[in-house]
């Protein structure tokens, strides 16, 4: 069927927008040696990503929203891939500090576009596990890049290597250009029982006029939103250190070659890849026997008790096996929470689905610039990796709290 061709465009654009992103974390040694810049630089370098990142958000739902995911995937694909391959051609701190910012602010509208054509190509039953696929995708492409991305930088070099991955990019945008459609009624090769099919059993017969356009300040004085975005500010505290400090901290902790901690760091960004596939089929499954809020809650729930138990479970490992093994639980629960958070969001935000998840994303990467500068900080503070994933424990245990207090129907 169509639509799930469509899953793997977008399962492969999650695929390049973490292999584009982890790349900067595997090259962070040479990028360090060749510039002459610290640990607490390349906090700011990594942290600058994850703030472009936030605050353009919000901005990009809404356009993915007014524009269609067409057009926006097209575009931002396109403008981010020119950054990458410019952060191959960074002299200093300062420049690559601005890349890497407007690097995030180009990614920006990606999940939120994949929110959006989520919402007009498939049915409420299939969005659970749709979503886990591609957040499967993102994690898969971090885990490939982190051996390959280190071995491509002892071939090549880092700089070269940002100017390939810029490239590959290029190719993504150009094909999802030509077969993507905003809607199943605007594409020429949808069978007619396929587009049927899809129209009466998504929330809304016409997603054009699904409900009146609403403004950001009229969305934060909704109450579900504020935990909603804290929440994910929660999961991505977890999750963004394995994108930027683990491959480093691996390294320099247990003295690893390049190419075997890249190896061993993409072992819980694996098991996250899991959890997104064990939580989307998990949340179909349970909204199939009827507890529609409760197939939300109860897989995010799970999986910020084991993102909590993972991180703390790491502290006390001396050997890097027994440390990886641990991480790799606390990657499994911090990703089963991904599908839950994008299917409310489309739940509760339909024609408005890029501004609802964009507004989360905003939040859930302002966790995410802080811990890019938390694990230097701290680390440099306390000379112990404790004070940081103690931290990222307490708020994950705090989202189970938020979850329980959520209320909303699917209609």
């Amino acid at each position: 069927m169509l639509r799930y061709l469509i899953v793997v465009g977008t399962f492969l654009l999650a695929l390049l927008l973490y292999i584009d992103r982890v790349c900067i974390s595997v090259a962070k040694n040479p990028i360090a040696q060749e510039l002459d810049l610290s640990d607490q630089q390349m906090g700011w370098v990594l942290a600058a990503f994850s703030l472009g990142y936030a605050l353009f958000q919000t901005p990009s739902g809404s356009w993915v929203d007014r524009l269609g995911p067409r057009r926006m995937l097209a575009g931002i694909v396109s403008f981010w891939s020119l950054l990458t391959a410019l952060t191959g051609l960074s002299w200093n701190f300062i420049s690559l500090l601005f890349l890497r910012f407007f690097f995030g602010a180009g990614e920006a509208g990606a999940f939120p576009g994949i929110a959006r054509a989520t919402y007009s190509w498939f049915p409420v039953r299939e969005r659970g596990l749709i979503t886990g696929i591609n957040f499967s995708g993102s994690r898969l492409g971090a885990a490939l890049a982190l051996p390959f991305i280190a071995s491509l930088i002892q071939w090549l070099g880092w700089r070269a290597s940002f100017g390939i991955l810029g490239g590959m990019g290029i190719v993504w945008a150009l094909l999802w250009w030509f077969f993507f459609r905003d809607l199943p009624e605007e594409h020429p090769r949808l069978s007619s029982r396929e587009k049927d099919l899809i129209l009466a059993q998504r929330q809304s017969a016409n997603v054009k006029i699904a409900q009146p356009k609403i403004t950001l300040r009229q969305l934060l004085r909704q109450r579900i939103i504020w935990p909603v975005m804290g929440q994910y500010f929660c999961s991505n505290f977890t999750f963004f250190f394995a994108l930027t400090w683990l491959y480093p901290h691996l390294q320099r902790t247990y003295q690893l070659e390049a190419t075997q901690a890249g190896w061993l760091a993409s072992l819980p960004l694996l098991a996250g890849a899991a959890g997104s596939w064990l939580s989307g089929g998990w949340i179909d499954h349970l909204y199939r026997k009827g507890h529609q809020r409760w197939s939300r809650t109860i897989p995010a729930m799970v999986g910020f008790t084991l993102a909590a138990g993972g991180l703390v479970g790491s502290i006390y490992q001396e050997e890097v096996v027994g440390a990886v093994a641990f991480l790799a639980i606390a990657l499994l629960g911090a990703d089963m929470t991904l599908p839950p958070s994008w299917a409310l969001c489309v739940d509760i935000g339909k024609a408005q689905s890029g501004l609802i998840s964009g507004t989360m994303n905003m939040a859930g990467n302002l966790g995410a610039f802080l811990t890019s500068l938390a694990f230097p900080y701290l680390f440099a503070w306390s000379g112990s990796v404790t004070p940081f994933f103690l931290t990222g424990a307490l708020l994950n245990i705090a989202a189970v709290a938020m979850w329980l207090r959520m209320r909303w129907t699917i209609d």
